[in-house]
């Protein structure tokens, strides 16, 4: 069974990676952080996933705001300014002669602890900031063959109970997800919102069509996808009509086409859902030529920002 949107091709080159840790380089195979580390302890920290594409970082400005945003949102200092922290990203690359096709994964946490407790006021140093960059590509199956979603009955929350909008350490909800989906031998889940309207998927968000528009939630209930956004502007630039909004699953077993995004793998087709094929169980014409779309936007996006 795949491993969803994010299964890979292992690469060797990763065993030998240098890996980022408060600004120090350090062998794959040597980095550690405390069992006192506040992220160990009880998930406390935000975190992003960023893609190197021919030398640049698409959207970096956007990713930078969003984790800058979640830290404030939970009282952490992350103790960098986000020209340091991009030039911590640009070091540990170059470190790694990294030009292409990696996936970064940037890791904040509140700290270390004097002891095993949640309670902030323990923690007795700085932020721990760790970048992890590896060779991973999606594989090209899963982008053209596309995945098969359950929807689970673990909901996403309302924000006066854990708010969505911040990518937290704290995923158990969405493993919780994840773990039923598969076990059901499907793909990746896909969850409803507390009013029992379609939300998102444990780790990706998610769009469909219907007669030639495409519709996303109302975003209400998940994170502030930044390749979700790229996609619905991609849509009001290109002349596709798009829509956020609340939709039933009455209304996904129904549509044409589906899709999910993420930073890793971009747009992947969903060709089942519940036991429901979508369409033909191929990708359709919408989703390619959003596909295509976007790959054109990476491409634009990558020669903009800082270069490795």
């Amino acid at each position: 069974m795949s491993k969803g949107t994010h299964d890979y091709a292992p690469d060797p080159r990763n065993a030998s990676i240098k890996i980022s840790i408060n600004g120090e380089l350090v062998p794959r195979d040597e980095a550690k952080v405390s069992v006192f580390d506040s992220g160990f302890v009880l998930g406390d920290g935000v975190w992003e996933g960023l893609r190197l594409h021919e030398g640049g970082l698409p959207f970096l400005d956007a990713h930078l705001d969003r984790l800058y945003e979640g830290a404030r949102a939970i009282d952490l200092t992350i103790g960098l300014t986000r020209d340091q922290l991009t030039q911590r990203l640009i070091d540990v690359l170059r470190a790694n002669g990294m030009r292409d096709h990696v996936h970064i994964r940037l890791m904040v946490t509140r700290g270390v602890k004097a002891t095993p407790h949640q309670d902030p006021r323990f923690v007795i140093g700085g932020a721990t900031v760790v970048i992890i960059p590896e060779y991973k590509q999606p594989l090209p199956e899963t982008v053209e063959r596309g995945i098969r979603l359950f929807t689970v009955h673990v909901r996403r929350g309302a924000p006066d109970v854990q708010d969505p909008k911040l990518n937290s350490h704290s995923k158990l909800n969405c493993i919780l997800a994840c773990i039923q989906a598969q076990k059901a031998g499907y793909d990746e889940a896909l969850m409803l919102d507390p009013h029992g309207f379609v939300s998102t998927c444990n780790s990706t968000h998610f769009f469909i069509v219907r007669k030639g528009e495409v519709w996303t939630s109302t975003g209400k209930y998940c994170l502030g996808g930044i390749t979700r956004a790229n996609v619905i502007k991609l849509c009001r630039a290109n002349g596709i009509p798009v829509f956020e909004k609340d939709f039933s699953l009455t209304d996904v077993y129904g549509a044409e086409e589906a899709c999910v995004t993420g930073t890793f793998a971009g747009l992947t087709p969903v060709r089942e859902i519940d036991g429901r094929v979508m369409g033909d169980g191929k990708r359709g014409p919408m989703v390619e030529r959003l596909q295509k779309l976007y790959m054109q936007l990476i491409k634009e996006e990558s020669a903009k920002g800082p270069r490795v």
